[in-house]
């Protein structure tokens, strides 16, 4: 049985990645799993400067799913590059770096910086609903994703894999935009933007009175989004929003993602994203497919 596949000219043991932001660096989840079982691990936002993030509270439960306004806080590429990569380069896994900014210079001080880093591909933020300034506009406006894209490109020593924000009106045209800036990949989708109410103290829960909805809740509109972008587009799709089991994650390769992030059901289940791995391996066994390719864009 055949669980490798090829994206962004990389190689991969098997389709199985996590989220941006709901993994840390994999140290705190190497307690519970073995990191070597997942394709990739996939960083949280990594700045050029440390990053705060927003004020508290920044989490809440939803039905179906959470809100999240952390606000990509972070500690910056200078201690990610000297604490975080040395651990993930002790697994055999591949290193996938969510990189965040405000402004494009702080995007490609960050891709500079691991230009010469041993990683292997690099996840550029564009999309997070919980960042002021900055980031938010790239994701929307198909011009600005397109000039980000081509200054990242240009001093990017890894390929280069745009992650795409689904609050927009057509998500075909950011990916289009994206392509023609040179990306290397795409993945999606990043957070709904959404809010919750407390009616008895008559106030926002999130002191950001807006955050990121994720969890099972969007997966139909994820599913949707990928199958849209694969029609559209010839690049390599990273598939999230929702996954919760293999069922799932089928699902986001039927519809074209060559690969697949778990993300919010890691919170809850630690080892939900190796029970993915071992869950798509069982759907093959069972269907007598000798290789994971071929289900990836099987629906037209």
């Amino acid at each position: 049985m055949n669980m490798a596949v090829e994206l962004c000219g990389v190689e991969f043991k098997n389709p199985v990645t996590v989220a941006s932001g709901t993994f840390g660096s994999g140290e705190e989840y190497g307690e519970f799993i073995d990191l070597n079982r997942l394709g990739a691990v996939t960083t949280k936002g990594v700045a050029n400067v440390p990053w705060q993030g927003n004020p508290t509270p920044r989490i809440a439960e939803t039905w179906g799913g959470m809100l999240n306004a952390i606000g990509l806080q972070n500690p910056g590429m200078d201690v990610f590059c000297q604490r975080d990569i040395p651990f993930l380069k002790q697994y055999d896994t591949k290193i996938i770096v969510n990189v965040c900014g405000k402004q494009i210079a702080d995007y490609v001080q960050v891709v500079e910086r691991l230009a010469a880093e041993p990683v292997d591909l690099l996840e550029i933020n564009v999309s997070c609903p919980n960042v002021k300034e900055g980031g938010i506009a790239f994701g929307q406006n198909p011009k600005a994703l397109e000039e980000i894209t081509q200054a990242v490109k240009a001093v990017a020593g890894q390929p280069v894999i745009m992650k795409l924000s689904p609050n927009v009106t057509d998500i075909t045209e950011m990916a289009r935009a994206a392509e023609a800036g040179g990306a290397d990949g795409l993945s999606l989708i990043n957070t709904v933007t959404g809010m919750k109410i407390d009616i008895k103290k008559r106030a926002f829960v999130l002191a950001n009175k807006t955050g990121g909805l994720s969890g099972p809740c969007i997966k139909p509109l994820a599913v949707r989004m990928v199958y849209q972008v694969a029609q559209a587009v010839k690049l390599p799709i990273i598939g999230m929003g929702g996954i919760t089991c293999a069922e799932d994650a089928l699902e986001f390769m039927m519809a074209g993602a060559t690969m697949v992030a778990v993300g919010s059901a890691s919170f809850y289940d630690p080892l939900a994203s190796v029970k993915v791995i071992e869950g798509i391996e069982r759907f093959m066994r069972e269907q007598g497919l000798t290789d994971i390719r071929d289900i990836i864009g099987c629906v037209e």
